[in-house]
């Protein structure tokens, strides 16, 4: 039987646009009896702008997510993380890919000294799960989920933002971590796939894992 104090005290779900953080996140939190934290993307006030002009509003679009999410970071640290399991459908260092994507160099450069001096009063997870998906499934989750200010998202945009996740997480050694390839699993429609996967993040502790479903693959 599961005790409490063998589950991570805080997970971190990740992964490129329309991967299905924020579904895992939800369902990891109901199951563990956990606090849910989700990424403030709905209250961007720049993100439409964005999508619509990338080069001009990628400024100010950036400084809000990172602002917001160390807003909400910062309120973790206030918390008790050890009396419950927390999961948040986000890992505040991957705040940088994207920035290192849309900004021009003297924006990064600026985006880079507030960075640095915030990420060191950050809570660091017990588990980052990073999720996976070839550019077409992307792209189809993305069009199932019908947000308005992605309809005319840049499927070159998904292509290298999923390249650029993967690298990060190549080099990423702060916290165990788990990758997970969800191409051909559907954790909405498919219990077993739930399931599954929930049982290999509960049993994963240290270092990195590959999960492809189907098999135990490391």
């Amino acid at each position: 039987m599961e005790r409490p104090q063998d589950r991570p005290r805080y997970i971190a779900v990740e992964g490129p646009i329309g991967v299905g953080k924020t579904t895992l996140a939800q369902i990891l939190a109901e199951r563990l009896a956990g606090q849910l934290i989700l990424e403030p993307v709905e209250e961007n006030p720049f993100l439409p702008a964005f999508y619509e002009d990338a080069r001009k509003n990628a400024f100010q679009t950036q400084l809000f997510f990172l602002l917001s999410r160390f807003q909400q970071q910062q309120a973790l640290l206030q918390q008790d993380l050890f009396s419950q399991s927390t999961v948040c459908d986000y890992l505040f260092a991957k705040d940088r890919i994207f920035a290192a994507l849309t900004l021009d160099q003297n924006e990064l450069s600026l985006y880079d000294r507030l960075y640095e001096a915030l990420q060191p009063r950050v809570v660091k997870p017990d588990l980052v799960v990073y999720l996976q998906a070839r550019n077409e499934v992307l792209l189809k989750r993305i069009a199932r989920r019908g947000r308005d200010y992605e309809r005319e998202i840049d499927p070159a945009y998904v292509e290298a933002l999923a390249v650029a996740y993967n690298d990060f997480f190549f080099h990423y050694d702060e916290t165990p971590l788990l990758v997970v390839n969800t191409s051909d699993i559907d954790i909405v429609g498919h219990e077993t796939d739930v399931e599954a996967l929930c049982a290999v993040i509960r049993r994963h502790r240290k270092g990195m894992q590959h999960y492809i479903p189907g098999t135990t693959g490391r």
